[in-house]
């Protein structure tokens, strides 16, 4: 079922570097941090190059449950994976991708202090000012609301796009990427798309009809 539109922007792995290196200039001189918590999954590659531009070696991570793919919302952010090390006392960094409500962030800042760290910190690549939460270090302000794709998510959040500008009518995969285009103004690129389309069949959700796709009935 078609989705209302939206914009969708797609981050270049280049893109995600440069924004994890600017988010790393952020911090640095400002916090010293003991620990960096990478919030699973979108934080894990942040957390990653913060940790290598400020020669921290000490990265550990937990899962949040938030969001699922092409922006589909779970509800209420949860702790599926909590943290395995102890943090009484230190100075620690929580990273992730981006604020979006910021439920996330909330819900990880709780959990930690309930741990009783000596302080908590919070820093993001993309902060969108519509969040309910204000991470204190992010490299880059969205001032208008949009979905971000990062490139560790692009096949799982574009799979989900793809179904849902599917119909039951077959159509080829120029003509899905053109309803990508149209529908959340992205542009993704053509063998993305058709691995997006294989992977929906792979699974029997899509079915092949000649040169098209469409989706699949379900029982």
């Amino acid at each position: 079922m078609m989705q209302e539109s939206f914009s969708v922007e797609l981050v270049s792995w280049k893109d995600a570097v440069s924004l994890s290196k600017d988010l790393a200039e952020c911090i640095r001189g400002r916090y010293h941090p003991d620990l960096v918590i990478a919030i699973g999954r979108g934080g894990y590659v942040p957390g990653r190059i913060v940790c290598d531009s400020l020669l921290i070696t000490t990265l550990t991570s937990i899962r949040i449950e938030h969001w699922g793919e092409a922006a589909s919302c779970y509800g209420e952010a949860h702790i599926r994976y909590p943290l395995s090390v102890d943090v009484e006392g230190q100075d620690i960094l929580v990273i992730d991708d981006v604020t979006d409500t910021g439920k996330t962030l909330i819900a990880a800042r709780e959990y930690l202090q309930s741990l009783r760290p000596r302080s908590i910190k919070t820093g993001v690549l993309h902060h969108k000012t519509t969040s309910a939460f204000i991470p204190d270090f992010y490299a880059k302000v969205v001032p208008e609301w949009h979905w971000i794709v990062y490139p560790w998510a692009l096949h799982e959040d574009l799979t989900g796009f793809v179904e849902k500008v599917m119909t039951r009518r077959s159509a080829t995969p120029g003509k899905i990427r053109s309803s990508l285009v149209n529908t959340y103004h992205m542009r993704p690129r053509m063998d993305d798309v058709l691995f997006a389309v294989r992977e929906l069949v792979e699974r029997g959700r899509a079915e092949q009809t000649g040169d098209g796709y469409r989706l699949k009935n379900q029982m």
